[in-house]
């Protein structure tokens, strides 16, 4: 659950040229006045933001994911185990059968675009727990390029061996770094081996200077944008409920950082998305 208090912020100046928001959780909004699928949908709209990448991050995520992008024709999908649910799954030996699930929601209808968001996370989980997160990132790193899909990676704390089993496995052609939160060296070594990095509304928090500091080195045809909504409001509505339709904010504040102009950045963003996910 997000934990956002309070109402939600007014909606922002529309961008001049649409963009994607390319990781969101619908599902998750447990805002006070929890907004309706369509609601949020329609208010993202009406801000240059008319379409989204839904994000499955359990079984019963992934299934809404799947389902939300064949009933509404501005959301496409991505489906995963989340790395914090690997330990639970493999301690409860299920944790192949439910790969074996999302392979199935994957392959269901070309809705679904997206293998994520997989990766590593070393905030939540401790060390006993990190040999199943290695297990089922590996899983879904083969199972994208088996599909031709955009593999989606979260990683917490873990740089140095999400990058190792990337090159391990071998990344799928098409590899996005969701919600990028290294400096720039790390950001260097994610664009060298041919990534896109996404970067969310943590680009406009005070102490994410190094953030900005990778922001600044990404070149344009390699940057993303998301919300991951209801998580990671922008400032200064920090701690209130997040959505698609603030997603102006970030990309303005990206913008500032990269002293590039508001439309410039809002194509090559949008090009950007529909060379990952394909258009929609």
């Amino acid at each position: 659950m997000s934990g956002r208090t309070g109402t939600r912020p007014e909606a922002p100046e529309p961008l001049p040229y649409p963009v994607v928001d390319n990781h969101c959780h619908l599902d998750l909004d447990d805002s006070p006045d929890q907004w309706a699928t369509r609601d949020a949908i329609d208010a993202a709209r009406a801000v240059g933001v008319p379409r989204i990448v839904q994000i499955g991050c359990d079984l019963p995520g992934a299934r809404w994911a799947a389902q939300a992008a064949l009933d509404h024709d501005e959301i496409v999908a991505g489906v995963a185990l989340h790395p914090n649910e690997a330990p639970g799954l493999h301690e409860r030996g299920e944790l192949e059968s439910a790969l074996d699930e999302i392979e199935k929601l994957v392959t269901s209808t070309e809705r679904v675009r997206a293998v994520g968001e997989t990766g590593l996370d070393y905030f939540r989980t401790a060390e006993p727990g990190r040999a199943a997160q290695h297990e089922s990132f590996r899983a879904h790193v083969e199972m994208a390029k088996r599909h031709d899909k955009v593999l989606v990676i979260h990683d917490r704390d873990s740089h140095a061996d999400v990058l190792a089993l990337l090159d391990d496995v071998g990344a799928p052609e098409r590899t996005v770094m969701h919600c990028f939160s290294g400096d720039a060296a790390f950001a260097q070594a994610c664009l060298d081996r041919g990534f896109w990095l996404s970067f969310s509304g943590v680009v406009t928090f005070k102490n994410a200077e190094p953030i900005r500091a990778a922001l600044k080195i990404t070149p344009l045809d390699r940057m993303l944008v998301e919300t991951d909504a209801p998580f990671l409001t922008p400032t200064p509505y920090r701690g209130r409920p997040n959505a698609s339709y603030l997603l102006p904010l970030t990309v303005r504040a990206m913008a500032q950082v990269t002293g590039r102009d508001d439309e410039e950045l809002c194509r090559a963003i949008d090009a950007n998305t529909s060379a990952a996910y394909g258009a929609w």
